[in-house]
């Protein structure tokens, strides 16, 4: 039976939604391709019509993934960073942030999926600045940097710590510093 173009344009998002799912929870290295296309409910066989390789999975499936989670845009700023730093974000890695997830293993993958994670990275930090520079003066990228920077970490660490009351207070402090540094605190106690 012959899949139509339509078919095959759907069961490659599907592939991509699920990896990126997969990826995000358990990292590169613990999914394979089967594990992939099991999820999705297709055949091991099916994949090569799609992918060259894995490598080839992983860097479009970082690229689905970081358009995929784009920030809202009619978000103020003190909204974005006060839904990041959730205690929900930190709980479902799996439908969370790609770059929390996957920064730190993407530096042993393929060009192309860092070159993804580039363009990623770089597309969070003029959206930050954006706002930033709607919302006030100064020099915005290096603030947006740094935000960036700090919001990823965050996440991160309140991941890796076994204490929740820890992991919480990782996540409230950053917000409070981040809104305080760029001028929103009254902002997010009205949130």
């Amino acid at each position: 039976m012959r899949v139509t173009r339509e078919q095959m344009q759907e069961n490659r998002h599907r592939i991509l939604s699920v990896a990126g799912h997969l990826f995000r929870q358990r990292g590169f290295d613990a999914v394979t391709v089967a594990d992939v296309m099991k999820a999705a409910g297709l055949t091991h066989g099916g994949f090569y019509g799609h992918f060259k390789s894995k490598d080839d999975l992983i860097a479009q499936t970082v690229l689905h993934s970081l358009e995929s989670k784009k920030v809202d845009a009619s978000k103020s700023f003190a909204a974005s960073v006060s839904a990041y730093l959730s205690p929900s974000h930190r709980d479902n890695p799996a439908d969370g942030c790609p770059t929390a997830c996957l920064a730190g293993d993407i530096q042993r993958q393929s060009a192309d999926a860092r070159t993804a994670m580039t363009a990623g990275i770089r597309s969070q930090i003029d959206y930050i600045s954006h706002k930033l520079a709607r919302e006030r003066q100064g020099d915005q990228k290096c603030e947006a940097i740094g935000t960036w920077a700090a919001m990823v970490g965050a996440i991160i660490l309140s991941r890796a710590v076994n204490d929740r009351d820890f992991s919480d207070e990782i996540l409230e402090k950053t917000k409070e510093f981040l809104l305080n540094v760029n001028g929103d605190i009254n902002v997010l106690h009205s949130t």
